[in-house]
């Protein structure tokens, strides 16, 4: 079992409360209240679980900067007033972020028992093959 520290805990609370927040202001058709709580706790928790300075270091790599301009500023955006369009920054940011871990999602995923089986459907498996998702990472 991995052992958390107590900063950690919470961290995983609030990203928890976060992502339930997001995903709830998307159902209750993008209410900006629930979407700003929601993009709070997200990075709250993160910067909780990572660290601060990891935090930093993740959102700002140069590589990165693209992905983490679309991302704060779509939360920047849901802020404001406007989130249909800033979830669409959010979104777009995140996936640009996060698709180094895809590929070890989609792994983690096929060793769940219902899951794994889904993940095999003539159609599906075509596009969750790990080759598919390493090419679409890796471009020139």
């Amino acid at each position: 079992m991995i052992s958390l520290t107590d900063s950690q805990k919470i961290g995983m609370g609030l990203t928890g409360f976060g992502v339930f927040f997001l995903f709830f202001g998307m159902i209750l058709f993008f209410d900006k209240a629930l979407l700003a709580i929601g993009n709070i706790l997200f990075v709250a928790g993160l910067s909780f679980v990572i660290g601060l300075e990891r935090t930093f270091r993740f959102f700002f790599q140069k590589h990165k900067m693209k992905a983490t301009g679309f991302f704060l500023g779509g939360i920047f955006v849901v802020l404001l007033g406007w989130p249909v369009i800033g979830m669409v920054l959010e979104i777009y940011g995140f996936f640009l972020l996060f698709r180094g871990f895809f590929p070890v999602v989609v792994g983690f995923i096929r060793r769940v028992p219902v899951l794994g089986s889904i993940l095999n459907f003539p159609g599906i498996s075509s596009c969750s093959e790990p080759s598919l998702t390493n090419r679409s990472t890796h471009r020139p």
